[in-house]
């Protein structure tokens, strides 16, 4: 077969680029190392009971048009949809002095503060403001018709010049930080230690490293489109992905772990599998992380040694403990799916251990566990450094879990007797299930420092899309980087095309 593409790895990013690749009418092989597909979004089963391994929270992936959510707009584009449930509040902070309910209505949400620190929900109200503004420029340039080259431009100036007038008084917001708003309109430490987790949660660090358009994405769309979670969970999300993919003629090929991207004549012409077999394609995507990309599937001859160098010293955020648990649902009525704890408050948030976050998405699809049963997955920061597999490792991954049971005691009080099924996960298990580099959960990028890499690599024929890419972290920004990929290996033209074959279907 002769192939156009090949993308490694079937992450969000990676199905992203190769479905809309193989919507735009190249020949694309998707090659994917485990049995399964959907790297850290995939699911796994146990005993009857379908957990998450990764992403909990979506936002934006019901039929309420326009969407926002570059996840959204992909399955738009490949003609498939996802049954969705709503839910609201979506979810609850418990603090050691306080537990507050997150609701998707930003006035609501104020409310709940209010009732907490009144002068901090006003405070609130201005930090709110300030980012939403950005939010109103943003929202009407859909990520769905960028690419990540210097055609961006005449696309941006030609379709959407009134949007980008509308932007022009927020432009200095678009790379600072959320720290730099928060520090100009909120004083009360008690908000300014929820904006911190607010921000931590998106993308693994506070206020101050995270950039301002990714809140205020995230304020802007849960109060206008809400919240929900996929029927059938991330797996349902990475099934939709594959249909879209097949359906436009690409393919995915499991159990195609690739050892080493081919690179002669100084560029990309494929890739070699395990067993030794060479697949030629002369555009080679790779939804490895950088580490991964630069350390494990190219050789150090193959990149100019600065580059190589700095871009493997790009710092990462930790990996995480997992808690996987099947427990007995009698008595649970009223439960709700999403839990964030913070058990001391003297404590940086960050700190492993100290903020831990729950999700129950049987609350939501009962079908994900045995009947009167629930599903939960619980997680918490945790370094890579000083964990091996010895005869300590049980002991020890016992001993780091204890923060997360502690958790799921102030939801659940009486946690631990109700388990049936009890999953512990180390980074060692998630550097190896997700061939992640130390199971990181991605780049550890401060806003202002420094920006994500785009797809583009000094080798020619080689790209690269996920989390260690532009946009960033967490699943709109996965699949953001695999649109903004795609679209850069295809004219304009046809992104148009596309485009306007969407707007006759809505």
């Amino acid at each position: 077969m002769s192939l156009d593409v090949i993308v490694i790895g079937s992450g969000i990013g990676g199905l992203t680029a190769g479905a809309l690749l193989a919507r735009y009418g190249k020949r694309v092989l998707v090659c994917e190392s485990h049995a399964i597909p959907g790297g850290a979004a995939h699911s796994f089963h146990r005993q009857g009971f379908e957990f998450d391994s990764g992403p909990s929270f979506y936002c934006g992936l019901s039929q309420q048009r326009p969407s926002l959510n570059p996840l959204r707009q992909v399955l738009d584009v490949l003609g498939e949809s996802l049954q969705t449930v709503p839910y609201d509040p979506l979810g609850h902070y418990h603090f050691p002095d306080a537990t507050l309910p997150v609701y998707s209505d930003a006035q609501r949400y104020r409310e709940a503060v209010a009732e907490i620190t009144p002068q901090g929900a006003k405070e609130l109200a201005q930090f709110e403001k300030r980012l939403l503004s950005l939010y109103e420029g943003l929202r009407e340039i859909p990520t769905i018709a960028l690419r990540s080259d210097w055609q961006v431009i005449p696309v941006l100036v030609g379709r959407y010049l009134p949007s980008l007038l509308k932007l022009l008084p927020h432009l200095g917001l678009v790379q600072n930080s959320v720290g730099k708003v928060m520090d100009e309109t909120v004083r009360d430490p008690w908000v300014r230690r929820l904006i911190d987790v607010e921000c931590f949660l998106l993308s693994g660090l506070k206020a101050q490293g995270t950039i301002a358009p990714e809140v205020a994405f995230m304020l802007g769309e849960r109060s206008r489109a809400g919240v929900e979670y996929p029927v059938g969970g991330s797996r349902a999300i990475v099934e939709a992905l594959v249909r879209g993919l097949e359906r436009w003629g690409g393919e995915l090929r499991l159990n195609a772990h690739v050892d080493q991207i081919v690179v002669q004549g100084g560029k990309a012409v494929g890739v070699q599998l395990q067993r030794g077999e060479v697949v030629n394609a002369p555009v080679v995507i790779s939804n490895a992380t950088i580490w991964d990309t630069y350390s494990q599937l190219l050789r150090p001859e193959d990149l100019p040694k600065a580059y190589r160098k700095q871009s493997l010293d790009t710092p990462a955020v930790e990996s995480f403990m997992h808690l996987h648990l099947g427990i007995r649902a009698e008595g649970l009525d009223g439960l709700t799916g999403h839990h964030v704890v913070v058990h001391d408050g003297n404590r940086d948030i960050t700190e492993p251990g100290n903020t831990c976050m729950i999700s129950i998405p049987s609350v939501w699809d009962a079908n994900l566990a045995p009947t009167d049963h629930h599903v939960i997955h619980a997680y918490t920061l945790e370094p890579y450094q000083g964990w091996q597999r010895d005869d300590r490792y049980k002991e020890k991954k016992k001993a780091r879990s204890q923060s997360l049971f502690r958790a799921l005691e102030r939801v659940i009080p009486d946690i631990r007797e109700r388990i049936t099924l009890e999953l512990i996960g180390t980074p060692l298990t998630h550097s190896y299930y997700l061939r992640r580099y130390q199971g990181t959960y991605g780049p550890g990028i401060p806003a202002g420092k420094a920006m994500f890499p785009s797809c583009h690599t000094p080798i020619p024929g080689l790209y690269r899309v996920g989390d260690s890419t532009m946009p960033g972290i967490g699943v709109p920004a996965v699949a953001g980087s695999g649109i903004l990929c795609a679209n850069t290996l295809v004219t304009p033209s046809q992104t148009a095309e596309v485009l306007a074959d969407l707007g006759k279907q809505g």
